[in-house]
């Protein structure tokens, strides 16, 4: 039995399985509006430990059992990604490297200068240099003086952390890991030979949108802007002067991400969707909103792009998820702005159980929370309560997301 916990701005999603024969089967999920966060920080204690119990207590009634715990996501604007270096000198009399010296140069590539109030989530090393020679992914066994390493490091804010984790355990559910919630997708929607290649998976939640770059099988940036599928649906309210609800259904239903999808005589009658609107929109209009907001958005993904030096030089392209990527034409859109292939992303690990769910982009972060529990920890254990104080520095944890990716 194996569990992921994805807690969103707007929704909260878990995903249950259990794995056998090579196959994953999912048993049960859950899914609730949620209430308390903004851009991914908790901003009501009790509103989102509320969220996170209904969620679960979905997810186990379909189940038909308790879940004790479970590998919760993270993520939002707080998250950074910074690359440092570690470097120590072997240990041993006759210069062999053993297991010993990779765990004190990832830990030495750990301190990071003026840093108050952050808490490391994940040390991913990109390469080791053993004597000035670089590309080394497994130093040990070879010889040498010096050892260093590059790695990305990827942080959180201490209290973002530390708030989300006191919601989840008052829910009643221990926590396994805290991960930051793109690696998590990625494990379930990009494939190596994608990583290799190099790949962006795009993540637009409700109120940040993620871009995760990965090159040679390793991380390359991650980020967050500070700009979401809400934004989007606030300026189709705006626009048209109704209710959020009411966008929201225009937005899914009726939206396109360039506008040029309608003509000017194409129309909708607000009545068919809300009683208290009668009003006939023009739905190029519409579009037009969605399509300024959107380049917004794919304009500050390009600079991001731009900065790391991958500005229309990904061959595998973007990958798309996040409850925002349902959006009609949006791939089209991507394509055309970042000079990039595009596609929605779909689970890679073979799934049974209820699939036409877990189709939905709103699940790809649960259940790549789930896969990534079962890659790390195997089974849920019962009992496993994370110990705070230890956050960040399992140095084993780092290493297998490298050798996940290593031929």
């Amino acid at each position: 039995m194996i569990a992921g916990l994805d807690v969103g701005s707007t929704k909260i999603a878990t995903c249950v399985g259990q794995y056998q024969d090579g196959v994953v089967d999912i048993i049960g999920l859950g899914s609730t509006p949620s209430s308390g966060m903004r851009k991914g920080v908790v901003v009501d204690i009790e509103e989102t430990t509320s969220s996170i119990s209904q969620a679960l207590d979905e997810a186990e009634q379909m189940c038909g059992s308790p879940i004790p715990s479970a590998v919760v996501g993270i993520s939002g604007s707080h998250i950074q990604s910074t690359s440092n270096k570690g470097v120590v000198a072997i240990s041993r009399a006759d210069g062999e490297i053993s297991e010993n010296d990779v765990d004190r140069v990832i830990q030495a590539a750990k301190v990071l200068p003026n840093t108050p109030n952050r808490e490391i989530l994940h040390i991913i090393p990109r390469q080791f240099i053993v004597d000035g020679a670089e590309g080394v992914f497994d130093p040990v066994g070879m010889n040498g003086i010096r050892l260093e390493t590059e790695a990305i490091i990827i942080s959180g804010g201490s209290m973002a952390i530390k708030n989300l984790s006191k919601c989840v355990l008052s829910a009643g559910l221990d926590i396994q890991e805290v991960v930051y919630s793109p690696l998590a997708s990625a494990k379930a929607l990009i494939s190596k030979q994608q990583m290799e290649l190099g790949v962006a998976l795009m993540d637009i939640g409700a109120q940040t949108t993620s871009v995760t770059i990965f090159e040679e099988g390793d991380v390359l940036h991650t980020t967050a802007i500070p700009l979401g599928s809400s934004h989007i649906t606030n300026d189709i309210a705006i626009g048209l002067r109704t209710s959020i609800d009411v966008a929201e259904k225009i937005k899914i239903k009726h939206g396109a991400a360039k506008a040029e999808q309608y003509n000017d005589k194409d129309s909708l009658d607000l009545s068919t969707l809300s009683d208290m609107d009668n009003d006939s929109v023009s739905l190029k209009y519409i579009s037009e909103i969605i399509e300024a907001r959107l380049n917004e958005m794919l304009l500050m993904i390009r600079d991001e792009l731009r900065s790391v030096g991958k500005d229309g030089m990904l061959p595998a392209g973007i990958v798309l998820t996040g409850g925002g990527c349902q959006i009609n034409g949006l791939t089209d859109l991507v394509k055309e702005t970042l000079r990039l292939p595009a596609q929605i992303g779909k689970p890679l690990q073979p799934l049974s159980g209820m699939i036409d769910k877990l189709n939905d982009p709103l699940y790809s972060t649960c259940v790549g929370l789930m896969m990534w529990n079962l890659e790390n920890h195997g089974s849920i254990r019962q009992n496993s309560k994370v110990d705070f104080s230890k956050m960040g520095t399992a140095v084993d944890k780092a290493r297998g997301f490298l050798k996940q990716f290593m031929p």
